[in-house]
């Protein structure tokens, strides 16, 4: 029987009652003392709305969530953030996420660490005509030959464009993962990358980690494929215009969901700085903290292109599989329009900062 969800942390407290704590302990889990993630959704629910009223609001609330990210239209700005080994979460892992991203016109961003072969999700977006955008996300493999090896894979099973992690040159210092003695299960592994004899320690990880000359060097590898390369974990302004600089076809302002570095701003204070350091029009994505589909509005009226969900598709997926994620992805979206209206936007293209009541001159309402 499906879970009886109305918002999305029904899905988060049912899937908490759900998963082994050991598994809660990754998908959920974040660094330290967990401020950075707690901070994320605060500076949304901080952010305060001013609606506007009597404005023409035909012709309905379908076409209302209509947007266009990097030049592809979408029937709305939600995609699927890049979580590792969703199977940990349900059976069907990430076909389960893809069937319903797909569903529901969602973009979707696979993992690189999936536990579910990325051909196998090209296949399920390439089955439905009305499939959002499908991107894949790449760690760094130490090596430019090595990385482009897995970027070519991807362009081969229909891949539109690759997003690389830039913020977690090491692990994250995740406190509750180790109280719970979280191990990967016996028949769960990232199944796109070769297996390593060891793991690698921080010498090495610090030796192989991404630096700018990389990028620049992946950025003319993907140009040469005709495959956008985005960045993902941007949130200095400085870092942001360096990118531009570089050609990269967009930036993800994300702080890795708070699972890296603790006491990180928040992505709703930093996606302003990013968007005022980077010209006008150039694609921004952010995630972190986004529950609700005034979060998403707060969002675009920030600068935001789109937003991307994170924890909250595996706690979908936990409930209900694919029909989970479904019913998550159109919660959401509903939530949206009921926003737009309410705030008498007709489009999403209506919504302006002018919708936000100013941040004090200390930005403390961000932070």
């Amino acid at each position: 029987m499906p879970v009886a969800a109305f918002n999305l942390r029904d899905f988060e407290s049912h899937a908490f009652r759900t998963l082994p704590a050991a598994h809660w302990a990754y998908l959920n889990g974040s660094a330290a003392d967990g401020d950075t993630a707690s901070a994320n959704q605060q500076s949304w629910q901080a952010l305060r709305l001013w609606p506007r009223v009597l404005n023409d609001l035909r012709p309905g609330a379908l076409q209302q969530t209509a947007c266009t990210v990097a030049g592809r239209a979408m029937a709305h700005p939600l995609f699927l953030a890049p979580v590792a080994f969703q199977q940990l979460a349900h059976p069907d892992g990430e076909r389960a996420t893809a069937l319903a991203a797909a569903a529901q016109g969602a973009g979707m961003v696979l993992s690189s660490q999936s536990s579910t072969p990325m051909e196998a999700v090209a296949d399920i977006f390439a089955a439905e005509p009305d499939a959002g955008p499908l991107w894949f996300q790449l760690y760094w493999q130490g090596n430019l030959a090595r990385s482009l090896s897995l970027v070519q894979r991807a362009q081969a099973c229909g891949f539109q464009a690759v997003v690389l992690t830039v913020d977690a040159p090491v692990h994250g210092v995740r406190d509750a993962e180790r109280r719970a003695g979280f191990v990967l299960p016996e028949g769960i592994r990232a199944v796109n990358l070769p297996a390593h004899p060891a793991p690698l320690g921080l010498a090495d990880l610090l030796a192989q980690a991404v630096r700018w000359d990389d990028v620049a060097a992946l950025q003319a590898a993907c140009a040469a494929l005709g495959l956008p390369l985005w960045l993902k974990g941007v949130l200095h302004p400085a870092d942001a215009a360096r990118a531009v600089a570089l050609g990269v076809a967009g930036l993800i302002v994300s702080n890795h969901g708070g699972r890296t570095l603790d006491t990180t701003v928040s992505t709703a204070w930093a996606l302003p700085q990013v968007r005022a350091a980077v010209p006008p029009g150039f694609p921004l994505l952010v995630d972190g903290g986004i529950r609700r589909g005034t979060d998403v509005f707060k969002a675009l009226a920030l600068g935001a292109d789109a937003v991307l969900l994170g924890r909250p598709q595996v706690h979908a997926l936990a409930c209900d599989g694919a029909l989970g994620v479904a019913r998550m992805i159109r919660l959401l979206r509903d939530e949206l329009s009921a926003a737009l209206a309410l705030c008498a936007c007709a489009s999403i293209a209506d919504i302006h900062t002018s919708h936000l009541v100013p941040p004090p001159a200390d930005n403390s309402l961000y932070a």
